[in-house]
Parts: C-alpha cells; sequence; structure tokens
C-alpha cells in the first residue's frame, strides 16, 4: 500500500477526525514504531506499528459506503441528542459511517453513508457539482413558464439558484395532495431548496424523493433498506465528483443539502 500521512491513518481507524488526530500528534500522544509521531509524517499502514497513548491502534478496515433508502421521519445525521432515529440506527454494521450531505427529516430516498472521508468530501464540495436528482409530487400543474423559471432559477437568500434540470413525469402515479410530478435535477444544495423552489412558483411539494446521486440510482431499494456498493459504483462516483459536468455552483464546502 502506498504511504499516508498519520493523521488520515488515524481518521480511517475510526478514532477521530483528521483535525483532532493532527491536534493528538501535536499533543505528543501518537508514536510511530516507538518514535513521537509528527504532524504530516507519513507511514507504511501495513509495516508501521502505531500506538495512542501507548496503546496500539488497530489497522484500519478498507472504506466502505453504503447506499440507503431513507424513509421520512428519519434524521440524516450520525446521532442526535433528542433520540430520534438517524440513517445510521438503520444501517447496523459496526462500523463509524457519517451520511455524505443530508435529506431533510420529512424526505426520502437516496441516501449514502461511508466511512471514507475523501469520497464524501468529493461529493459534498460545490465545486464538483456533483448532480442529484429528485423526484417531486406537488400542487397544482406547472405550466411552461413554472417549468421555465425552475430550471433558469429561482431567487433564494438573495441569489438565484444555479441551472437545473426540470420535466414533467407523466406516467408517474400521483400520491393524494398532489396534481403533477417533476424530475428536478441539481448541482447545489441549499436548505429545502426543492421545496423552496417549488413554493416559489406555486406548486408546493406534497412527497419529495431523491432518485439518484451522480450515476448512482435508488432503483427498486426498499424504504429503509440499505445495500453495501461495490468497488465499480464507488469509482464511478468519485469519476463523477471529477469529471466535467454543467456550471459548478459556489458555496461552501460540505453544504450539500437540496431536499
Amino acid at each position: 500500500m502506498p504511504r499516508e500521512r498519520i493523521q488520515r491513518y488515524l481518521a480511517r481507524a475510526g478514532l477521530a477526525s483528521r483535525r483532532t488526530a493532527e491536534e493528538w500528534v501535536r499533543q505528543g500522544r501518537v508514536r510511530v514504531n516507538g518514535v513521537i509521531a509528527s504532524v504530516g509524517q507519513t507511514i507504511d499502514p501495513e509495516g508501521d506499528e502505531v500506538t495512542l497513548d501507548g496503546r496500539p491502534v488497530a489497522r484500519p478496515q478498507e472504506p466502505i459506503a453504503v447506499a440507503l433508502h431513507k424513509p421520512p421521519g428519519v434524521l440524516s445525521a450520525a446521532r442526535d441528542p433528542r433520540g430520534r432515529t438517524t440513517v445510521v440506527d438503520l444501517v447496523p454494521l459496526g462500523r463509524r459511517l457519517y451520511p455524505v450531505g443530508r435529506l431533510d427529516y420529512d424526505s426520502e430516498g437516496l441516501i449514502l453513508l461511508t466511512d471514507d472521508g475523501d469520497l464524501a468530501q468529493a461529493l459534498m464540495h460545490p465545486r464538483h457539482g456533483v448532480p442529484k436528482t429528485y423526484r417531486a409530487w406537488v400542487r397544482g400543474e406547472p405550466d411552461e413558464r413554472a417549468l421555465g423559471a425552475l430550471a433558469g432559477g429561482i431567487p433564494l437568500d438573495g441569489r438565484p439558484t444555479a441551472p437545473a434540470e426540470v420535466r414533467r413525469l407523466p406516467a408517474v402515479p400521483l400520491v393524494p395532495g398532489a396534481d403533477a410530478v417533476l424530475e428536478i435535477v441539481l448541482r447545489e444544495g441549499r436548505k429545502r431548496q426543492v421545496r423552496r423552489m417549488c413554493k416559489a412558483v406555486g406548486h408546493p411539494v406534497v412527497r419529495l424523493q431523491r432518485v439518484a446521486i451522480g450515476p448512482l440510482a435508488l432503483g427498486s431499494l426498499a424504504p429503509g433498506a440499505w445495500r453495501v456498493l461495490g468497488r465499480d459504483e464507488v469509482e464511478a462516483l468519485r469519476r463523477s465528483a471529477r469529471g466535467p459536468g454543467a456550471p459548478r455552483a459556489e458555496g461552501p464546502a460540505g453544504g450539500e443539502r437540496g431536499a
């Protein structure tokens, strides 16, 4: 295996974030082969012995990524001080997994969980513009003007949304209270963006489901069900974060929301 920085190794071992691990190194709590480690030091993950406060650090497992069909009423977080069910609670793998971005409490659909920080950062960073596809059941029947406004940009928080792909899905069954179904593809993620965009053009959302993240589709995964992604699927996600696409949205890293 290639050499890697000591703080990344500790983070992959599930002990803490890279930032916290780096602070441990600064405090002299980490040793490599019995010698106090330094910030930025690289190690051989297979051959070097790493200790924290004198205790051996178990070699990290290979990172995994999980696709989950989040039901409504489940929190997109690793834990909740109020005791509500979280997406992590639904994936009992015994690993320190974290959700990649968020789906709002009352939204549903595809969400990723992983212990691969590099993958999570690549997918969430706004400048990568990884597309997220949503299916929105709305009140009323949007006309071409409303669809054009959604696609071209809706003023939210003092600035327009980035261009989106929008189309009606006449073949999708309706739900109670809805008159039409839209497919909306976003390359940015502001808080409750799809709901706010649709409300702005006079068509409030009744039900909202994320059906794809980049090349990965929700498919037939049932609500509450999950599966571990294969290596080819993970690599396809990485390529979607590296590859060319629509104009990139600007904003702070880690702000992926959308629903």
